[in-house]
């Protein structure tokens, strides 16, 4: 399971793995104090991105677009990330806004992909074509058909 967290909040057993999401240190709160074990600086938006986005809701959609164009490249380490969803991880985030900021777009990244993934495997395991040919096997060859009976 993906949360999201503020990193000013208070670290709980259930958050399991803390990843800090910012390229900036928060501000007055140290690394331990935060119980964060993995800092992502890589997986954070661009400056550019992050300055534009100046934490405007009305660029929310916009700036999630963006930010997802700029994570593509970095889609394995994203895979790797997703995979440690099947226990609990924790995307930690300095923003005051609790709706529009980089852990919310990366966790609905993660999410689609997690999704894409098990849609995916899904298809595999169908069975159709597999009763069809069953089927097939069952009808007489062409040449029992043509005589006469």
């Amino acid at each position: 399971m993906i949360r999201i967290k503020r990193v000013y909040g208070l670290a709980e057993p259930r958050d399991g793995e803390r990843i800090l999401l910012d390229r900036r240190g928060p501000r007055g709160v140290s690394k331990e104090k935060a119980h964060v074990d993995e800092w992502r600086k890589d997986l954070a938006p661009s400056d550019e991105l992050r300055k534009w986005f100046n934490h405007d809701p009305a660029k929310w959609d916009e700036f999630k677009r963006r930010y997802h164009r700029e994570l593509r490249p970095k889609l394995p380490e994203l895979k790797k990330l997703s995979r440690k969803n099947r226990r609990s991880i924790t995307l930690v985030y300095g923003a005051h806004d609790t709706e529009h900021n980089n852990a919310a777009a990366l966790k609905e990244f993660l999410d689609r992909l997690q999704s894409t993934r098990e849609s995916t495997s899904g298809k595999t395991k169908r069975k159709m074509p597999r009763r069809r040919a069953r089927a097939r096997r069952s009808r007489p060859p062409a040449d029992e058909k043509s005589l006469p009976r």
